[in-house]
């Protein structure tokens, strides 16, 4: 050895050995992804894509100061020295020298960008503790299809730039997951996206049509990965035009000469910046966390749709876990066209195919019959059963939409109630849109979209930022609206003010999801459909109104007391 251990370090280099965590490199760091790990923010949030440093997206965890000494501290201090020093060994079972081994970008560029990012990320070594936390289950898999695929494995650490490894994570230009597929694209490369299931969030999938595209976009630039890489943010054309324009000036046609969005001037160098903090943990102060060269999960399959809060039980973890692993399914339930797969902690995964193997076909869901009531309609049947028309009609074996008063048709339904499923779209937009906001001296106004609104409208309406708007909602400005979508609006406006102008009440609570509005009958209206609209009870609307008998009149205006969560689209 090149240099001498003092008798003190040698004693703890020995006792460190003989440990289990270093028998087994990194595989007792590894920790399941729960709730505990994530916040509201890190579970619905706008990512960041503007030329800005990279901010954190969720809060650091507090520390006890109160129960810590200076010998605690101290002995932190000089476990962390040792971890750096394991884990930048080749004989370890560490991610990290296999991951340096295959870097193939650009070095020792000096380009002010790239030097305002590295002071950022050094700066800030606890937001790369809460990114590689989350990112942990899943490095090994990215780094082996990278592999596979020969392509520069610094495209492990894009999602970093890309979503910060937040699953949920849906930014203002309704790009969605870890690797931030808008709609279009993701539809160009093969994910998925129905009410049930949005593959632009699969782990799995998004990550092998990530990696495709990438490699598309490197033959289409001549193996220049730093123009490559500024496609997958701007488009490939953005980057085209912009070579075409520097030739016709004669300038160079470098990524650094191009002139492009300030987005993407940022986005290569924070990559290029994420390469080095790697390569060179010590220099820029950061502790790497330590990630076992170790497949992080296995895909198991099913062979039909399954509740996810059973496929939960049946592995022995709690239902958010499986979300975080599985976070491309909306619902309480998969695809029940597929995919039938699920991704699990490799423990659980064992655990699961041993119960699984002894779980009947009919026991995948549990069935309520239904009968069919005059003037009900497979929407709303779907509304009320929070399932979809397409799934109703496949499992009843209807070929229209055509249902008959009295007959009965059999539902799919969850087997927990609606809060058990906290990180599903329509739980995870019920706590978007409870959180306060612009302070307690804020209003919340229950909107529903009327007839050729947009975000742009309601925001004047209103007297509020378009975009703050969208971001309330868990929605991107280009987000389609629909007629009778429900959106929250939180205004500094007086209440009786808006009372009187719009038909809205302001709720004083907003973390009450009971909320009152006006409704103006209509022709054809019958207080029957009022409460099936509305998910209420016609004697309630019968008690709120002091109506004795059961006839209403067209222009008649009736006060509801109502729970928001429920009042959604009919599903397609």
């Amino acid at each position: 050895m090149p240099y001498t251990l003092t008798k003190r370090f040698t004693l703890k280099l020995l006792i460190l050995i003989s440990s289990p965590l270093f028998i087994s490199g990194c595989n007792e760091t590894r920790a399941m992804l729960s709730d505990s790990s994530q916040t509201e923010e890190s579970v619905q949030t706008s990512v960041s894509t503007t030329d800005t440093e990279p901010q954190p997206l969720t809060a650091a965890p507090a520390e006890n100061t109160d129960e810590t000494d200076a010998a605690t501290i101290q002995a932190h201090l000089e476990f962390d020295q040792f971890e750096d020093l394991y884990i930048n060994d080749e004989g370890t079972h560490s991610i990290w020298p296999r991951l340096r081994a295959g870097f193939q970008l650009p070095e020792d560029i000096k380009h002010h960008s790239l030097q305002s990012e590295l002071e950022w990320f050094a700066k800030h070594s606890e937001y790369m503790q809460r990114v590689m936390r989350r990112a942990d289950p899943f490095l090994y898999y990215i780094l082996e299809e990278t592999e596979k695929r020969n392509l520069p494995t610094e495209l492990v650490l894009l999602p970093i730039v890309e979503s910060a490894y937040q699953p949920f994570a849906y930014s203002h230009g309704r790009a969605s997951g870890i690797w931030q597929f808008i709609p279009s694209t993701g539809r160009l490369d093969g994910l998925k996206q129905n009410w049930w299931y949005d593959g632009r969030r699969d782990i799995y999938a998004s990550t092998q049509a990530a990696l495709n595209y990438m490699v598309n976009l490197n033959k289409l630039f001549k193996g220049d990965w730093m123009l490559a890489l500024a496609a997958y943010n701007s488009g490939s054309g953005t980057v085209q035009r912009a070579i075409k324009r520097n030739k016709r000036l004669n300038k160079p046609t470098d990524f650094w000469h191009l002139k492009l969005p300030k987005e993407t001037r940022a986005y290569v160098p924070k990559l290029l910046a994420l390469k080095e903090i790697i390569n060179n943990p010590t220099k820029y102060s950061v502790s790497l966390r330590c990630i076992s060269d170790a497949p992080g999960f296995i895909q198991v399959k099913t062979s039909q749709q399954i509740d996810l809060a059973l496929a939960a039980e049946l592995a022995e973890i709690d239902i958010d876990t499986l979300y975080n692993y599985n976070p491309a399914f909306n619902r309480w339930a998969t695809d029940p066209d597929g995919p039938h797969t699920l991704l699990l902690p490799v423990d659980a995964a064992e655990i699961f195919t041993t119960n699984y193997a002894f779980l009947s076909a009919d026991d995948h869901l549990r069935w309520e019959r239904h009968k069919i009531k005059s003037g009900e309609t497979l929407g709303h049947i779907a509304k009320k059963y929070k399932t979809s028309v397409k799934h109703l009609k496949k499992v009843n074996n209807l070929h229209s939409n055509n249902i008959r008063a009295g007959k009965y048709l059999m539902i799919p339904v969850a087997s927990k109630n609606n809060a058990s499923y906290s990180l599903s779209s329509p739980q995870r937009l019920k706590s978007t849109q409870s959180k306060q906001r612009g302070g307690s001296s804020s209003t919340r106004i229950n909107h529903s979209v009327q007839p050729g609104e947009s975000f742009w409208s309601i925001s004047r309406k209103y007297n509020v930022d378009m975009h703050k708007l969208a971001k309330w909602n868990g929605m991107a400005i280009r987000d389609p609206l629909k007629q009778g979508q429900k959106l929250v609006i939180w205004s500094k406006s007086t209440g009786k003010s808006m009372s009187a102008k719009y038909d809205v009440v302001k709720t004083h609570n907003p973390n009450s999801t009971i909320k009152s509005i006006h409704y103006t009958v209509r022709n054809g209206d019958s207080l029957s459909r009022i409460a099936s609209r509305y998910k209420v009870n016609v004697k309630d609307l019968h008690r709120w109104n002091t109506i004795k008998g059961k006839y209403i009149q067209p222009g008649q205006r009736l006060k509801l007391y109502i729970d928001v969560t429920e009042q959604s689209d009919s599903p397609s």
